[in-house]
């Protein structure tokens, strides 16, 4: 007789083993498509803000260009354009260009290269006079 309870315990045991297993691999698969979706939502997340941003660039590209649009059919800007950036005249006018800022640092380094250069070349011909 007790041989039957033993043999009852280790029968009752062994479904309940596999049992236990059959839910922990049920329970993994779950947690792994979990897991795989909360990836996936991640990125397309991701992917979203991204092509939000590419979004907002365009449309503030397309609205500079309907701007730009806009003032190109104004024939006034036309002409004030190209009297601006090709110096194009009126019969009879003249046209001074001014150097821009971005002219005067570069003539000013052009200027400071060239005040430098001759002290350079004055000071090794001293040297090779000196050493003669």
């Amino acid at each position: 007789m007790s041989n039957k309870k033993v043999k009852r315990k280790f029968r009752f045991n062994s479904a309940r083993v596999i049992v236990s297993a059959i839910l922990f691999v049920v329970s993994g698969l779950l947690i792994f498509s979990i897991v795989k979706e909360v990836m996936v939502t991640v990125e397309l997340t991701g992917d979203l803000q991204s092509l939000n941003d590419q979004l907002k660039q365009i449309e503030d590209e397309t609205r500079n260009l309907q701007e730009r649009k806009e003032k190109l059919e104004d024939p006034n800007y036309i002409k004030s354009y190209a009297r601006g950036e090709y110096s194009i005249t009126k019969e009879g006018e003249q046209v001074f260009r001014l150097p821009s800022s971005n002219e005067k640092t570069k003539e000013n380094e052009e200027v400071e290269q060239e005040e430098s250069t001759p002290v350079e070349e004055k000071t090794e011909e001293t040297e090779e006079k000196a050493d003669e």
